[in-house]
Protein backbone atom coordinates (compact mmCIF):
# COMPACT_ATOMS: atom_id res chain seq x y z
CA UNK A 1 0.00 0.00 0.00
CA UNK A 2 1.20 3.60 -0.49
CA UNK A 3 3.35 5.05 2.29
CA UNK A 4 4.29 8.57 3.25
CA UNK A 5 6.90 10.74 1.56
CA UNK A 6 8.81 10.62 -1.69
CA UNK A 7 11.82 8.80 -3.01
CA UNK A 8 14.61 10.06 -5.32
CA UNK A 9 14.31 9.56 -9.07
CA UNK A 10 14.95 6.02 -10.33
CA UNK A 11 14.25 4.64 -6.85
CA UNK A 12 11.40 3.36 -4.76
CA UNK A 13 11.29 3.02 -0.99
CA UNK A 14 9.45 0.36 1.00
CA UNK A 15 8.46 0.85 4.63
CA UNK A 16 7.35 -1.71 7.20
CA UNK A 17 10.51 -3.82 6.99
CA UNK A 18 11.87 -3.28 10.51
CA UNK A 19 13.05 -6.23 12.58
CA UNK A 20 10.52 -8.30 14.49
CA UNK A 21 10.81 -9.54 18.07
CA UNK A 22 14.30 -10.57 19.16
CA UNK A 23 14.96 -14.07 17.87
CA UNK A 24 17.89 -15.79 19.60
CA UNK A 25 18.01 -18.47 16.90
CA UNK A 26 19.01 -15.86 14.30
CA UNK A 27 21.82 -14.64 16.55
CA UNK A 28 22.98 -18.14 17.51
CA UNK A 29 23.30 -19.10 13.86
CA UNK A 30 24.51 -15.71 12.63
CA UNK A 31 21.68 -15.47 10.08
CA UNK A 32 20.98 -11.74 10.28
CA UNK A 33 19.73 -9.63 7.39
CA UNK A 34 21.70 -6.45 8.06
CA UNK A 35 21.27 -3.47 5.74
CA UNK A 36 23.63 -0.44 5.89
CA UNK A 37 21.98 2.96 6.04
CA UNK A 38 22.22 4.82 2.71
CA UNK A 39 23.30 7.99 4.50
CA UNK A 40 27.09 8.14 4.70
CA UNK A 41 27.19 9.23 7.49
CA UNK A 42 23.84 9.04 9.24
CA UNK A 43 24.89 11.94 11.48
CA UNK A 44 27.83 14.26 10.86
CA UNK A 45 29.42 16.67 13.36
CA UNK A 46 28.47 20.31 13.23
CA UNK A 47 30.56 22.34 10.79
CA UNK A 48 30.88 25.57 12.75
CA UNK A 49 33.91 24.68 14.87
CA UNK A 50 37.49 23.66 14.15
CA UNK A 51 37.21 20.21 15.77
CA UNK A 52 34.61 17.88 14.30
CA UNK A 53 34.05 14.21 15.16
CA UNK A 54 31.42 11.87 16.58
CA UNK A 55 33.02 8.64 17.71
CA UNK A 56 30.43 7.07 20.03
CA UNK A 57 26.64 7.01 19.94
CA UNK A 58 24.07 5.43 22.23
CA UNK A 59 20.29 5.35 21.68
CA UNK A 60 17.99 5.41 24.70
CA UNK A 61 14.42 4.34 23.95
CA UNK A 62 11.55 6.61 25.01
CA UNK A 63 7.80 6.38 24.34
CA UNK A 64 8.07 9.06 21.62
CA UNK A 65 11.27 7.79 19.99
CA UNK A 66 14.87 7.88 21.16
CA UNK A 67 17.34 10.14 22.89
CA UNK A 68 20.57 9.80 20.93
CA UNK A 69 23.55 10.51 23.18
CA UNK A 70 26.99 10.74 21.66
CA UNK A 71 30.59 11.55 22.54
CA UNK A 72 32.23 14.04 20.26
CA UNK A 73 33.93 17.26 19.34
CA UNK A 74 30.67 18.46 17.81
CA UNK A 75 32.00 21.52 16.03
CA UNK A 76 33.93 22.81 19.04
CA UNK A 77 36.87 25.18 19.34
CA UNK A 78 39.00 22.76 21.38
CA UNK A 79 39.71 19.01 21.18
CA UNK A 80 38.15 18.05 24.53
CA UNK A 81 35.56 15.27 24.50
CA UNK A 82 32.07 16.13 25.67
CA UNK A 83 28.78 14.24 25.84
CA UNK A 84 25.92 15.50 23.69
CA UNK A 85 22.28 14.66 23.10
CA UNK A 86 19.88 14.82 20.17
CA UNK A 87 16.35 13.46 19.78
CA UNK A 88 14.75 11.46 17.00
CA UNK A 89 11.38 9.82 16.53
CA UNK A 90 12.43 7.63 13.61
CA UNK A 91 16.21 7.93 12.97
CA UNK A 92 15.41 9.96 9.87
CA UNK A 93 15.77 13.41 11.40
CA UNK A 94 17.60 14.58 14.53
CA UNK A 95 16.56 17.56 16.59
CA UNK A 96 17.75 19.59 19.57
CA UNK A 97 21.46 18.84 19.53
CA UNK A 98 23.06 20.17 22.70
CA UNK A 99 25.83 19.51 25.21
CA UNK A 100 24.84 17.66 28.39
CA UNK A 101 28.22 16.89 30.06
CA UNK A 102 31.33 19.10 30.02
CA UNK A 103 34.75 17.71 31.05
CA UNK A 104 34.77 19.91 34.15
CA UNK A 105 37.63 18.70 36.35
CA UNK A 106 38.81 16.26 33.66
CA UNK A 107 40.45 16.60 30.28
CA UNK A 108 37.71 14.60 28.53
CA UNK A 109 34.34 12.99 29.21
CA UNK A 110 33.34 10.39 26.64
CA UNK A 111 32.06 6.86 25.81
CA UNK A 112 28.46 7.40 26.83
CA UNK A 113 25.92 4.72 27.86
CA UNK A 114 22.51 5.62 29.30
CA UNK A 115 19.56 3.78 30.81
CA UNK A 116 16.71 3.73 33.32
CA UNK A 117 17.43 3.34 37.04
CA UNK A 118 15.69 0.55 39.00
CA UNK A 119 13.89 3.04 41.26
CA UNK A 120 13.04 5.50 38.48
CA UNK A 121 14.92 8.21 36.65
CA UNK A 122 18.00 7.84 34.49
CA UNK A 123 21.69 7.03 34.71
CA UNK A 124 24.49 8.01 32.35
CA UNK A 125 27.88 6.33 32.19
CA UNK A 126 30.92 8.03 30.71
CA UNK A 127 34.70 7.81 30.76
CA UNK A 128 36.77 10.48 32.48
CA UNK A 129 40.02 10.59 30.60
CA UNK A 130 43.43 11.86 31.75
CA UNK A 131 44.37 14.42 34.39
CA UNK A 132 41.93 12.93 36.91
CA UNK A 133 42.32 14.59 40.32
CA UNK A 134 42.93 12.57 43.47
CA UNK A 135 43.99 8.90 43.61
CA UNK A 136 43.25 8.24 39.92
CA UNK A 137 45.62 10.76 38.39
CA UNK A 138 46.62 10.11 34.78
CA UNK A 139 44.31 7.14 34.31
CA UNK A 140 40.96 6.62 32.59
CA UNK A 141 38.03 5.86 34.88
CA UNK A 142 34.26 5.41 34.53
CA UNK A 143 32.08 8.24 35.78
CA UNK A 144 28.34 8.12 36.38
CA UNK A 145 25.63 10.78 36.48
CA UNK A 146 21.96 10.50 37.45
CA UNK A 147 18.80 12.39 36.56
CA UNK A 148 15.19 12.34 37.71
CA UNK A 149 13.87 13.57 34.36
CA UNK A 150 16.59 12.91 31.78
CA UNK A 151 16.93 16.65 31.19
CA UNK A 152 19.29 17.77 33.98
CA UNK A 153 22.08 15.70 35.48
CA UNK A 154 23.31 15.41 39.07
CA UNK A 155 20.76 18.01 40.11
CA UNK A 156 22.19 20.89 38.07
CA UNK A 157 21.35 22.65 34.84
CA UNK A 158 23.01 21.37 31.69
CA UNK A 159 25.72 21.20 30.70
CA UNK A 160 26.88 19.52 33.88
CA UNK A 161 30.55 20.01 34.80
CA UNK A 162 31.96 16.55 35.61
CA UNK A 163 33.74 16.12 38.94
CA UNK A 164 36.20 13.69 40.48
CA UNK A 165 33.47 12.60 42.90
CA UNK A 166 31.56 11.15 39.90
CA UNK A 167 34.11 8.32 39.47
CA UNK A 168 32.62 4.85 40.02
CA UNK A 169 34.03 2.80 42.88
CA UNK A 170 34.81 -0.86 42.13
CA UNK A 171 35.57 -2.74 45.32
CA UNK A 172 37.64 -5.88 45.10
CA UNK A 173 39.26 -5.21 41.74
CA UNK A 174 43.07 -5.45 42.15
CA UNK A 175 44.89 -2.14 41.83
CA UNK A 176 41.82 -0.25 40.62
CA UNK A 177 43.62 3.07 41.21
CA UNK A 178 46.02 2.30 38.34
CA UNK A 179 43.55 0.48 36.08
CA UNK A 180 42.99 2.00 32.63
CA UNK A 181 39.27 1.75 31.78
CA UNK A 182 38.71 3.59 28.54
CA UNK A 183 36.33 3.03 25.64
CA UNK A 184 35.16 -0.36 26.91
CA UNK A 185 32.64 0.42 29.62
CA UNK A 186 29.00 -0.72 29.75
CA UNK A 187 26.49 -0.11 32.55
CA UNK A 188 23.14 -1.90 32.50
CA UNK A 189 20.19 -2.23 34.84
CA UNK A 190 19.14 -5.85 35.17
CA UNK A 191 16.53 -7.17 37.61
CA UNK A 192 17.10 -4.35 40.07
CA UNK A 193 20.90 -4.59 39.98
CA UNK A 194 23.39 -2.32 38.23
CA UNK A 195 25.95 -4.35 36.30
CA UNK A 196 29.15 -2.89 34.88
CA UNK A 197 31.21 -4.52 32.11
CA UNK A 198 34.73 -3.21 31.52
CA UNK A 199 38.18 -3.82 30.10
CA UNK A 200 41.33 -2.79 31.94
CA UNK A 201 43.90 -2.00 29.25
CA UNK A 202 46.66 -2.69 31.78
CA UNK A 203 45.24 -6.23 31.96
CA UNK A 204 43.76 -6.68 28.48
CA UNK A 205 42.39 -9.88 27.00
CA UNK A 206 39.25 -10.09 29.14
CA UNK A 207 35.97 -8.30 29.67
CA UNK A 208 35.18 -8.16 33.41
CA UNK A 209 31.98 -7.54 35.32
CA UNK A 210 31.08 -5.90 38.62
CA UNK A 211 27.66 -5.19 40.08
CA UNK A 212 25.83 -3.56 42.94
CA UNK A 213 22.54 -2.12 44.12
CA UNK A 214 23.42 1.34 42.76
CA UNK A 215 25.49 2.66 39.86
CA UNK A 216 28.20 4.28 41.96
CA UNK A 217 29.34 1.49 44.32
CA UNK A 218 30.08 -1.86 42.69
CA UNK A 219 31.61 -5.15 43.78
CA UNK A 220 34.04 -6.85 41.41
CA UNK A 221 32.99 -10.26 40.11
CA UNK A 222 35.17 -12.00 37.53
CA UNK A 223 35.84 -12.26 33.79
CA UNK A 224 32.74 -12.40 31.58
CA UNK A 225 34.49 -13.04 28.24
CA UNK A 226 38.03 -13.75 27.13
CA UNK A 227 38.64 -11.46 24.16
CA UNK A 228 40.89 -8.75 22.79
CA UNK A 229 37.78 -6.81 21.81
CA UNK A 230 36.02 -4.13 23.83
CA UNK A 231 32.42 -4.33 25.07
CA UNK A 232 30.36 -1.25 24.19
CA UNK A 233 26.79 -2.38 24.85
CA UNK A 234 24.81 -5.18 26.50
CA UNK A 235 21.06 -5.65 26.00
CA UNK A 236 18.73 -8.17 27.70
CA UNK A 237 15.66 -9.79 26.10
CA UNK A 238 13.09 -12.22 27.49
CA UNK A 239 12.06 -14.90 24.98
CA UNK A 240 9.75 -17.79 25.85
CA UNK A 241 10.69 -17.76 29.51
CA UNK A 242 14.46 -17.48 28.91
CA UNK A 243 16.55 -14.34 29.38
CA UNK A 244 19.09 -13.60 26.68
CA UNK A 245 22.00 -11.18 26.94
CA UNK A 246 23.52 -9.68 23.79
CA UNK A 247 26.96 -8.06 24.06
CA UNK A 248 28.32 -5.83 21.28
CA UNK A 249 32.10 -5.55 20.82
CA UNK A 250 34.63 -3.68 18.70
CA UNK A 251 38.42 -3.52 18.34
CA UNK A 252 39.66 -0.53 20.26
CA UNK A 253 42.72 1.16 18.84
CA UNK A 254 44.57 4.44 18.60
CA UNK A 255 46.75 6.02 15.93
CA UNK A 256 48.51 3.32 13.93
CA UNK A 257 45.64 0.83 14.01
CA UNK A 258 45.19 -0.82 10.63
CA UNK A 259 41.90 -1.23 8.82
CA UNK A 260 42.17 -5.03 9.04
CA UNK A 261 42.06 -4.65 12.84
CA UNK A 262 39.19 -2.23 13.07
CA UNK A 263 36.80 -2.69 10.15
CA UNK A 264 34.62 -5.22 12.00
CA UNK A 265 32.12 -5.48 14.85
CA UNK A 266 31.34 -8.59 16.88
CA UNK A 267 28.73 -9.86 19.31
CA UNK A 268 28.38 -12.51 22.01
CA UNK A 269 25.17 -14.15 23.22
CA UNK A 270 24.45 -15.81 26.56
CA UNK A 271 21.72 -16.81 29.00
CA UNK A 272 24.08 -15.94 31.86
CA UNK A 273 25.08 -12.26 32.21
CA UNK A 274 28.29 -13.28 33.99
CA UNK A 275 29.63 -15.68 31.34
CA UNK A 276 29.86 -15.18 27.56
CA UNK A 277 31.73 -17.99 25.83
CA UNK A 278 31.77 -17.22 22.10
CA UNK A 279 32.05 -14.23 19.79
CA UNK A 280 30.58 -14.01 16.31
CA UNK A 281 31.12 -11.44 13.53
CA UNK A 282 28.35 -8.83 13.43
CA UNK A 283 29.20 -6.61 10.47
CA UNK A 284 32.03 -5.26 8.37
CA UNK A 285 32.78 -1.71 7.27
CA UNK A 286 30.84 -0.84 4.13
CA UNK A 287 33.46 1.31 2.39
CA UNK A 288 36.41 3.63 2.97
CA UNK A 289 34.31 6.12 4.93
CA UNK A 290 33.70 3.76 7.87
CA UNK A 291 36.74 1.47 7.63
CA UNK A 292 38.01 2.44 11.11
CA UNK A 293 35.19 1.58 13.53
CA UNK A 294 35.56 3.05 16.99
CA UNK A 295 32.37 2.22 18.91
CA UNK A 296 28.89 0.70 18.74
CA UNK A 297 25.49 0.98 20.39
CA UNK A 298 22.41 -1.15 19.75
CA UNK A 299 19.05 0.42 18.88
CA UNK A 300 16.00 -1.29 20.32
CA UNK A 301 12.25 -0.74 20.51
CA UNK A 302 10.64 -2.87 23.21
CA UNK A 303 11.41 -6.52 22.44
CA UNK A 304 12.90 -5.69 19.04
CA UNK A 305 16.60 -5.18 18.26
CA UNK A 306 16.44 -2.78 15.30
CA UNK A 307 20.10 -2.27 14.48
CA UNK A 308 23.36 -0.71 15.52
CA UNK A 309 24.82 2.80 15.39
CA UNK A 310 28.59 3.14 15.37
CA UNK A 311 31.27 5.79 15.21
CA UNK A 312 33.76 5.34 12.40
CA UNK A 313 36.09 7.24 10.10
CA UNK A 314 38.34 6.95 7.10
CA UNK A 315 41.56 6.95 9.12
CA UNK A 316 42.91 5.55 12.39
CA UNK A 317 42.07 7.30 15.61
CA UNK A 318 38.82 9.09 16.27
CA UNK A 319 39.51 12.66 15.12
CA UNK A 320 37.55 12.30 11.84
CA UNK A 321 34.76 10.00 12.94
CA UNK A 322 31.10 10.33 12.07
CA UNK A 323 28.05 8.32 13.09
CA UNK A 324 26.94 5.45 10.83
CA UNK A 325 24.15 2.87 11.14
CA UNK A 326 23.27 -0.63 9.97
CA UNK A 327 19.76 -1.99 10.46
CA UNK A 328 18.42 -5.48 11.07
CA UNK A 329 15.50 -5.74 8.65
CA UNK A 330 13.31 -8.13 6.75
CA UNK A 331 14.59 -8.92 3.29
CA UNK A 332 12.62 -7.64 0.31
CA UNK A 333 13.31 -8.99 -3.16
CA UNK A 334 11.76 -7.57 -6.32
CA UNK A 335 11.51 -9.69 -9.48
CA UNK A 336 10.71 -7.88 -12.74
CA UNK A 337 7.69 -9.33 -14.54
CA UNK A 338 8.73 -8.84 -18.16
CA UNK A 339 11.77 -11.08 -17.64
CA UNK A 340 10.19 -13.21 -14.97
CA UNK A 341 7.77 -14.65 -17.56
CA UNK A 342 10.80 -16.00 -19.42
CA UNK A 343 12.01 -17.78 -16.27
CA UNK A 344 14.98 -15.47 -15.91
CA UNK A 345 13.58 -12.49 -13.96
CA UNK A 346 15.81 -9.58 -13.02
CA UNK A 347 16.05 -9.55 -9.21
CA UNK A 348 16.53 -6.41 -7.18
CA UNK A 349 17.73 -6.29 -3.57
CA UNK A 350 17.76 -3.22 -1.36
CA UNK A 351 20.46 -0.68 -2.17
CA UNK A 352 20.40 0.31 1.49
CA UNK A 353 18.20 1.27 4.41
CA UNK A 354 16.86 4.66 5.40
CA UNK A 355 16.44 4.34 9.15
CA UNK A 356 15.28 1.16 10.88
CA UNK A 357 12.03 0.64 8.96
CA UNK A 358 12.64 1.60 5.31
CA UNK A 359 14.59 0.18 2.37
CA UNK A 360 15.57 1.89 -0.87
CA UNK A 361 15.69 0.18 -4.27
CA UNK A 362 17.39 1.54 -7.39
CA UNK A 363 15.68 0.78 -10.68
CA UNK A 364 17.48 0.67 -14.05
CA UNK A 365 14.91 2.98 -15.64
CA UNK A 366 12.70 5.76 -14.37
CA UNK A 367 9.47 3.96 -15.20
CA UNK A 368 6.96 1.84 -13.22
CA UNK A 369 8.12 -1.50 -11.89
CA UNK A 370 5.91 -4.48 -12.67
CA UNK A 371 6.59 -7.81 -11.07
CA UNK A 372 6.68 -9.82 -7.86
CA UNK A 373 7.63 -8.79 -4.32
CA UNK A 374 9.00 -11.47 -2.03
CA UNK A 375 9.29 -10.86 1.69
CA UNK A 376 11.71 -12.81 3.90
CA UNK A 377 12.10 -12.75 7.67
CA UNK A 378 14.93 -11.07 9.63
CA UNK A 379 17.21 -14.02 8.85
CA UNK A 380 16.99 -13.16 5.14
CA UNK A 381 16.12 -16.80 4.35
CA UNK A 382 12.65 -17.66 5.67
CA UNK A 383 10.04 -16.72 3.06
CA UNK A 384 7.03 -14.98 4.61
CA UNK A 385 5.08 -14.49 1.39
CA UNK A 386 4.94 -12.92 -2.06
CA UNK A 387 2.59 -10.78 -4.12
CA UNK A 388 2.31 -9.10 -7.51
CA UNK A 389 3.14 -5.37 -7.38
CA UNK A 390 3.00 -2.23 -9.49
CA UNK A 391 5.44 0.35 -8.10
CA UNK A 392 5.96 3.89 -9.34
CA UNK A 393 9.47 5.43 -9.15
CA UNK A 394 9.86 8.29 -6.74
CA UNK A 395 7.19 6.84 -4.45
CA UNK A 396 7.16 5.27 -0.98
CA UNK A 397 5.20 2.07 -0.29
CA UNK A 398 4.42 0.28 2.94
CA UNK A 399 4.21 -3.42 3.73
CA UNK A 400 1.64 -4.24 6.39
CA UNK A 401 2.89 -7.36 8.14
CA UNK A 402 -0.03 -9.67 8.86
CA UNK A 403 -1.98 -8.75 5.72
CA UNK A 404 -2.10 -11.12 2.79
CA UNK A 405 0.93 -11.21 0.55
Amino acid sequence: MPGEGQSPDHTIEIEGVGAGAFNPDCWRTGHLHLVPDVRRPMLAPKLAGVFRNIYAGYALEESWGWRLFYSAWDGTGDPHDRIYEASTKDFLDFDGRHTVIEPGEFLHTSNVVTGKRPGGGYFMLGTAADEIPGPYKSTNKPVVFTSSNGESWNGTDIPYQAKATDVIEIHGYPNYARADLNGANVLVQDAGLMRFYFTDWNHSGEVFWAEGSDEKHLQFGSAALKTIHAANDVQAFDVHGARWYLMGLYKKGDVGLTASDSEHLWYALSNDPHIFTEERPLLNASDALDRFIFSLGFVRRGDRLLGVVYGAGDQAGDSHNQLFATWLQKRVQLIARHEFDLGNGAKYEAAGALGPDRQRFRLPEDKPFEGELRLFDDDGVTLLGSTAVHLEPGRVYRIEIGTAL
